[in-house]
């Protein structure tokens, strides 16, 4: 199969890959890149613990070709943290006991990222819209929308 040379800019670093058409952006994190944080749960889009953010909006990277995302910047977890300093809603996710098995966490903190750059201060029923579409079978739910309120008000 003939390869596409693209050109990503992952967690702010450009990176030339060769990819087949039908290669994923999941794909191309995981298995070009070794960006591990970013999770195979469903490879349907379903489940929303393959999230990234791209050009600052939530995108399922399981269903999102690799060549469709030519030159657009993409966040990954690895990404949102400064050095060792954690991200805001990374760091409420701690403090609130909102990361357990840790295997959605990943795509629930960017798509928590992704609301509060867009709405600065969250209704309870918004922070449960935005998350809708991010499966987690440990926490219930509650500390999750906690800490993203958590994060909210910290930056209000």
């Amino acid at each position: 199969m003939e390869k596409i040379p693209i050109t990503l800019l992952v967690n702010g670093e450009p990176c030339d890959l060769l990819v087949p058409p039908n290669k994923t952006l999941l794909e191309v994190l995981r298995d070009d890149l070794e960006l591990m944080g970013t999770r195979d749960g469903c490879g349907l889009g379903a489940c929303g613990a393959c999230t990234v953010l791209i050009d600052d909006m939530p995108v399922r990277s399981c269903i999102t070709l690799a060549v469709d995302v030519q030159g657009l910047s993409i966040v990954t977890i690895e990404g949102l943290a400064n050095g060792t300093e954690l991200h805001p809603v990374q760091e409420a996710f701690v403090e609130k006991g909102a990361i357990q098995c840790g295997f959605c966490s990943s795509g629930m903190i960017l798509t928590a990222k992704a609301l509060l750059t867009s709405n600065k201060n969250p209704k309870k029923e918004e922070i449960k819209q935005a998350i809708s579409g991010n499966i987690c079978r440990c926490t219930g739910y509650k500390k999750i929308e906690d800490a993203i309120a958590a994060a909210a008000s910290e930056n209000a």
